[in-house]
C-alpha cells in the first residue's frame, strides 16, 4: 500500500504560479507510475500529468506548456509546477500512484485561480 500526502494548493490570481508536491510513503519500491489529477465542481475528474518510473511524461492537452510534472526520488516526492495559471485551472487536485496494479490517492489539496 502507497500512502500520497499533496500540499501546495492554494489561491493565485491567473497568469500566477504555484508548485504541488506529493510525498510517498509505503511501499514506494513498486510504484510504475505517479500522476496528478484534478476534479472541477460539477465534473469528473480528469487527468493532468503522469511520470513513470522511467521518468516518461504525458500531459493533459489543456496544460501542456504550461505545467512540468518532476520527481525527487531522494525525497520520494512528485512535484506539478504549474504557470501561466487560468481560472478554469481551479479544482481540486490529487496526487496518484500506481503500483503493482493498485491505485492509490492523496487527500486532494485545492488549486483557485481568481481572474
Amino acid at each position: 500500500q502507497v500512502q500520497l500526502v499533496e500540499s501546495g494548493g492554494g489561491l493565485v490570481q491567473a497568469g500566477g504560479s504555484l508548485r504541488l508536491s506529493c510525498k510517498a510513503s509505503g511501499n514506494i519500491f513498486r510504484i510504475n507510475s505517479m500522476g496528478w489529477y484534478r476534479q472541477a465542481p460539477g465534473k469528473e475528474r480528469e487527468l493532468v500529468a503522469t511520470i513513470t518510473s522511467g521518468d516518461i511524461t504525458n500531459y493533459a492537452v489543456s496544460v501542456t506548456g504550461r505545467f512540468t510534472i518532476s520527481r525527487d526520488n531522494a525525497k520520494n516526492t512528485v512535484y506539478l509546477q504549474m504557470n501561466s495559471l487560468k481560472p478554469e485551472d481551479t479544482a481540486v487536485y490529487y496526487c496518484n500512484a500506481w503500483s503493482n496494479g493498485i491505485s492509490s490517492w492523496g487527500q486532494g489539496t485545492q488549486v483557485t485561480v481568481s481572474s
